[in-house]
């Protein structure tokens, strides 16, 4: 959901050419896979199409390929920084939700996987200002300042 949120922003703030997103898992059990109907689901209600996502998994190479690299919980950020070769490496590791004033000290992105199905809408919500705030800090980075 977050990939296909980000790249959405992304693509509304014109940026498509300079920024580029994507996503992949800490485990190998989905890989190839298409995302959950009920992820996709949640974001067609919101605008978004989520039908091309292929899940892959993260390789460390990874990290020499990418400026950030963004966890959505505890977790998935304690995997990283222990599969991260170096700290150069893991300065690029930060959780979603901490682009998202509003989240405090709620780190973790809830996981929906087992839940109801308005579980989706409700992390939804978390990926969506998590991702407002990378754009907000990409644009910075980018020397663009606010949209």
């Amino acid at each position: 959901m977050a990939e296909v949120v980000l790249r959405g922003m992304v693509a509304k703030a014109g940026l498509a050419d300079l920024v580029e997103v994507d996503s992949a898992g800490t485990g190998d059990w989905h890989v190839g896979s298409g995302a959950d109907s009920r992820a996709r689901a949640a974001l067609r209600r919101r605008g978004y199409d989520g039908s091309a996502h292929a899940a892959r998994q993260w390789r460390r190479a990874d990290f020499a390929e990418r400026d950030l690299v963004v966890a959505l919980d505890t977790g998935h950020y304690r995997w990283l920084t222990r599969l991260a070769p170096d700290e150069t490496e893991r300065t690029k590791i930060r959780l979603l939700r901490s682009f998202d004033p509003a989240a405090a000290d709620q780190h973790d992105v809830l996981d929906p996987y087992y839940g109801p199905d308005h579980g989706f809408d409700e992390v939804l919500d978390q990926v969506e200002a998590g991702c407002a705030g990378i754009l907000a800090e990409v644009r910075n980075a980018l020397g663009l300042g606010a949209a």
